[in-house]
């Protein structure tokens, strides 16, 4: 796992819409809340230049941070982001605490590996075409991969990659596999070259045609 990400918080006491558009607007913190493991919501602030800090990090997104509220630490992971649809700048927040004892769901960017050597793309020519960038997975929180690895030396083309085919680390389960193997679905692909698929169907065109000719 990587190095855990500390965001500073207040504890807001300035209820209501009102109050939060008020903070956007001063443009020095971003409200949020904080939930779950049994204890009682909290509604706090983030100072906007530690957040976009922090936000920088791929990890942000999936990995557990220690959210210190009032200089008390607690051990969160992002639940919803809500970002302002005209300029992109993050409105709000929620941050879902975590038990060590208890397993989450969370979404795990996929790295995906050895494309320059897919013998797909690099020997016959085919283009590597990602379905899914992340994954949901489900284990305890101290379990959670930074990223899982996608490896794509020996795909060929015509040929993908599904999230059957992933190597996971111990004590995590895919989440969507976990319903039921129905539920498989494919990561990436390795695409024929253009080329190809135009001469096969030229050729399918000739011998239609070689047919209706014959007739």
């Amino acid at each position: 796992m990587s190095e855990t990400l500390n965001l500073t918080a207040e504890i807001r006491t300035d209820m209501g819409k009102g109050a939060s558009r008020r903070l956007r607007r001063a443009g020095l913190q971003v409200p949020a809340i904080i939930y779950g493991a049994e204890e009682a919501p909290q509604t706090i602030s983030l100072k906007t230049n530690e957040l976009n800090k922090a936000m920088q990090q791929e990890t942000f997104y999936s990995q557990i941070l220690n959210v210190i509220i009032d200089g008390s630490s607690t051990s969160a992971v992002v639940r919803d982001l809500q970002r302002n649809p005209a300029t992109g700048r993050v409105i709000h927040i929620d941050f879902l605490r975590v038990s060590a004892n208890r397993a989450l769901n969370v979404n795990v960017p996929l790295h995906f590996i050895n494309e320059d050597k897919c013998v797909g793309a690099r020997v016959n020519g085919g283009s590597i075409a990602h379905t899914l960038t992340e994954v949901e997975i489900t284990c305890l929180p101290a379990d959670i991969p930074e990223f899982i690895e996608v490896d794509m030396e020996n795909v060929d083309v015509g040929s993908s990659v599904l999230l059957s085919d992933l190597s996971l680390p111990a004590g995590v389960q895919i989440v969507a596999l976990a319903q039921s193997a129905e539920h498989d679905a494919t990561l990436a692909a390795v695409n024929a070259p253009r080329g190809v698929i135009a001469e096969t169907d030229e050729s399918d065109d000739s011998d239609s045609d070689s047919e209706s000719d014959t007739q």
